[in-house]
């Protein structure tokens, strides 16, 4: 499926230098983490940060790794919890922009300044899942896009918001921003019932539901390259929506 950090990459949930980190990430953002003050709240002595994590930006980068886990833990109970692939992007879309107002360090340090595989794989991550939800949107017909553009949107504009109500005093955020944000970028690429064979105009649709029944089909008449261009052709139709 999508490929994010191995086990051995990800701390053990239980870490209490990482648990002593993210409660003092959340009570006094990112100047309360010094090493000792990390050391102090975990119970350990200075020292020992170093010989497990060698200094303060590894042990930045485990507690970015630490607390994205469970974000990504969270999505994957959403998205089990229900049915209906555009109530899982409304729920997903509120998850995000909570995960960033309450974890802005961690947020900027795996979307906007991953400097390694391990933490751009977190935002990898998510958009795999977001793309999954995305993918049974288009089974269903209820596309107005092919499904890497509607991905594409949702992603970017959820992760404008964040960046628009991060670079903001918390008092002065308008958190009615992400919902407007919200419902007008999902009007944007859904459409309201799934697309009907009598309705002409619902062609991009169609044609999106049958690109995706076609990639999740094994038994197919078609050879490779005919499938390749198939596919082509109708994420061009979708995409004339």
């Amino acid at each position: 499926m999508f490929s994010g950090p191995t086990a051995d990459d990800l701390p053990a949930p239980q870490d209490p230098i990482l648990q002593a980190a993210a409660e003092l990430l959340h009570t006094g953002g990112i100047d309360a983490l010094s090493t000792r003050s990390v050391a102090t709240a975990a119970g350990v002595q200075p020292p020992a940060i170093y010989r497990q994590f060698g200094g303060k930006k590894r042990l930045l980068d485990a507690l970015t790794l630490f607390v994205f886990d469970r974000y990504i833990s969270e999505n994957r109970r959403l998205i089990a919890a229900s049915t209906d692939p555009l109530r899982k992007l409304e729920q997903m879309w509120e998850l995000h922009v909570d995960f960033g107002l309450t974890n802005p360090h961690c947020y900027l340090r795996a979307y906007i300044h991953a400097e390694h595989t391990r933490l751009s794989s977190c935002a990898a991550q998510s958009f795999e899942l977001l793309r999954h939800v995305v993918t049974a949107l288009g089974s269903q017909g209820r596309l107005r896009l092919s499904v890497e553009r509607a991905a594409d949107l949702i992603r970017s504009a959820a992760r404008g918001v964040v960046l628009a109500l991060i670079a903001l005093p918390p008092h002065e955020r308008d958190l009615q921003l992400s919902d407007t944000m919200r419902d007008n970028t999902l009007s944007a690429i859904v459409n309201d019932e799934p697309a009907l064979p009598s309705t002409p105009s619902d062609l991009p649709g169609r044609a999106l539901a049958l690109h995706e029944k076609l990639r999740s089909t094994e038994d197919c008449k078609l050879t490779h390259a005919e499938r390749k261009l198939l596919g082509e052709w109708l994420v061009r139709l979708a995409d004339e929506a």
